[in-house]
């Protein structure tokens, strides 16, 4: 066994190998070789695309499973899918095997019992994640996920500046307010759905409402906690990019728009976009990250098979194979994506923790330290009911 494939067991082969269960991952191994695994994960930025393909040959070179990204622009076409092929019977034979799936679309699928499982615990590599430190790996906007989804990466939303241009960024929703008002077209956000655009959103009402903890709760339909939310909005956006007649569609369009200097100020869900893309020459060696004072949204990204799956055991391979050290260490490389680990350093071999502590961390990522603390993600029935009041108030054809 080469240090690679020792890297994807390691601690976790002989935990559950003390457990007898090893037998049991052999059969699903054995099942899965010659699948093809149809993954529909977001496609919408290239990076990302590079990594998944990256992933896909790491599967057929260790497991023989061939790995198929099928690029969603909305994780809601693939629940969709999936939907209609329960509604019409289909229990078996799916179209999709593995889903990049986020919280509000997991709950759904949860409740409407569209999802294979539990199946996370099963993983080897599961004992090397932080469930105890990243409590975000086992709960998914206020919903425990049992099983049913299995984590890939850490994120948190982070806020991007050039500091040659602006070298004190304003450090909370309000001053961010009042510094789009004073520099109008300088700054905007994605149009809802669109999932960095809604997290926004979330962030704002975290900073005006005056009890957020209502946030961990269900939103009623028309809930009056949103009529601040609505109220903010009708005062920024006159003084927003192009006057808010028009929005970037994604995270990708954002910081484009910041690196073709229309805007000063992007954000991202991921810490180490910033210095992925100054590594790729697309942001000048200037760009820096923030964070807002008093913490922000942050959550897991997780994987989750389909009830009627037609490879669930190549899908197993796959989440397996993104909790490996080697893979989960290079997709914290700013380089290649900047993503932070859901892993357990104390949990990590020596050979595998230096995989972590010679990653460079790259010029605009923050420390730890100084990304701060963390808010929880809320229910997911927010960012459904912020959606649709959203669209209705100020939706615009793209």
């Amino acid at each position: 066994m080469n240090r690679r494939e020792f890297g994807g067991l390691g601690l976790a082969a002989a935990f559950w190998a003390g457990r007898g269960w090893a037998g049991d991952w052999a059969r699903v191994e054995a099942e899965a070789k010659r699948q093809e695994v149809f993954f529909h994960a977001w496609g919408g930025d290239p990076k990302i695309n590079a990594f998944i393909a990256w992933v896909g040959d790491e599967a057929f070179a260790r497991f023989g499973v061939t790995l198929t990204h099928v690029k969603l622009a909305a994780t809601s076409d693939a629940v969709a899918r999936v939907q209609a092929e329960q509604a019409a019977g289909k229990v078996s034979g799916g179209a999709v095997d593995l889903i990049w799936i986020n919280g509000e679309n997991f709950a759904a699928m949860k409740r409407a019992g569209m999802l294979y499982g539990p199946f996370a615990q099963s993983l080897p590599n599961w004992a090397l994640v932080d469930t105890v430190g990243k409590p975000a790996t086992v709960t998914d906007f206020t919903q425990p996920t049992q099983g049913f989804e299995s984590p890939w990466a850490m994120a948190q939303l982070v806020f991007e500046h050039d500091s040659a241009k602006l070298s004190a960024p304003p450090k909370s929703i309000l001053a961010l307010a009042d510094w789009a008002k004073a520099n109008p077209g300088r700054f905007t956000y994605p149009q809802p759905p669109d999932y960095l655009g809604l997290t926004f959103l979330k962030q704002v009402l975290y900073a005006l409402l005056p009890y957020p903890a209502i946030l961990q709760h269900p939103a009623a339909s028309g809930d009056p906690a949103l009529a601040v939310l609505w109220a903010f909005l009708d005062a920024l956006h006159p003084h927003l990019w192009r006057q808010a007649k028009a929005y970037p569609a994604n995270e990708a369009a954002l910081g484009q728009l910041l690196a073709d200097d229309e805007v000063d100020i992007s954000f991202a869900f991921n810490p180490g976009r910033a210095s992925a893309e100054i590594a790729a020459g697309t942001l000048p060696d200037t760009v820096r990250s923030f964070v807002l004072d008093g913490g922000t949204i942050a959550n897991a990204s997780f994987v989750a098979i389909p009830f009627n799956a037609s490879a669930a055991a190549g899908a197993q391979m796959v989440a397996n194979l993104l909790l490996d050290p080697a893979v989960q260490a290079r997709a914290q490389d700013a380089s290649v994506l900047g993503f932070q680990t859901v892993l357990n350093m104390a949990a990590l071999t020596p050979v595998d923790l230096a995989l972590f502590t010679d990653t460079p961390r790259g010029p605009a990522t923050l420390t730890p330290a100084e990304l701060g603390p963390t808010l929880l993600e809320p229910h997911a029935t927010w960012m459904t009911q912020i959606s649709a009041e959203w669209s209705a108030r100020y939706g615009i054809a793209q």
